[in-house]
């Protein structure tokens, strides 16, 4: 190539080098831009999180003190108790409600449910809202009669435990004070048997057979799915902004 007299030689791949420059200088703003936009949503999904566990914490405490405002006369007769960890009611007098091996509700037990329930959804009703759903568990201890093996044990006590709640759910699905409730319980209630998958130990770490021997009435609220449901967005945002 020829240059006129007087005039300032280039180096021809100099233009070319500025504008790879230049290109990789966009290409970090790009990445940056990205960057502070994934920290931004990241950081409005962790305070909705955040929002919901105070809420969850606020809730869960104004369930526990209306169980108990509700309730706390008639537990020690009842021989019952109330969980503020799990929101449960645990009635531990199971040779009050079945008879050993049986399935059928007890005269006495049925007496506890008829005055027992109707209460204990009114103390619900202004936490509907919030409520997943209300699980009706059964538990018992490990042991059955003669039965020869463990396994074998187990899943006696888990019909066992599965028919006992479904004769309490029926029951108190009868029951006529909470007609107006009906519609609410057949979407949240649940009866759920776990045999002997979940014992009671004593201080020597060991099973307590006849506190073993429970039916619960536990509230499980949906905090945990709003959270379950926040986290997923999070991940699907991710995944787009990868691809």
């Amino acid at each position: 190539m020829k240059y006129l007299p007087g005039s300032k030689k280039t180096d021809p791949h100099e233009n070319q080098w500025l504008s790879v420059s230049d290109l990789m200088a966009g290409l970090m703003m790009v990445f940056l831009c990205i960057s502070v936009a994934m920290i931004h949503s990241v950081m409005a999904e962790r305070k909705k999180i955040t929002t919901i566990a105070l809420s969850y914490q606020e809730n869960q405490l104004s369930i526990y003190r209306a169980l108990v405002n509700t309730f706390d006369e008639d537990l020690e007769r009842w021989g019952a108790s109330i969980s503020d960890d799990t929101l449960t009611i645990i009635f531990q007098a199971p040779d009050a409600m079945f008879e050993t091996g049986k399935t059928e509700l007890s005269a006495r037990y049925k007496k506890i449910l008829t005055e027992f329930f109707p209460r204990y959804m009114n103390a619900l009703r202004p936490f509907t809202d919030s409520i997943e759903e209300v699980r009706l568990e059964g538990h018992t201890s490990s042991g059955w009669g003669a039965a020869d093996f463990q396994d074998s044990a187990y899943f006696k006590n888990l019909a066992l435990s599965q028919q006992r709640t479904r004769s309490v759910l029926r029951f108190v699905s009868t029951l006529e004070n909470v007609s107006e409730y009906k519609k609410w319980m057949k979407g949240h209630l649940a009866a759920v048997g776990y045999s002997s998958s979940r014992p009671v130990l004593d201080n020597n770490g060991l099973e307590d057979p006849t506190q073993s021997k429970r039916v619960a009435f536990r509230v499980i609220t949906n905090a945990d799915l709003k959270i379950k449901t926040i986290l997923e967005g999070l991940l699907e945002k991710d995944a787009e902004s990868i691809l």
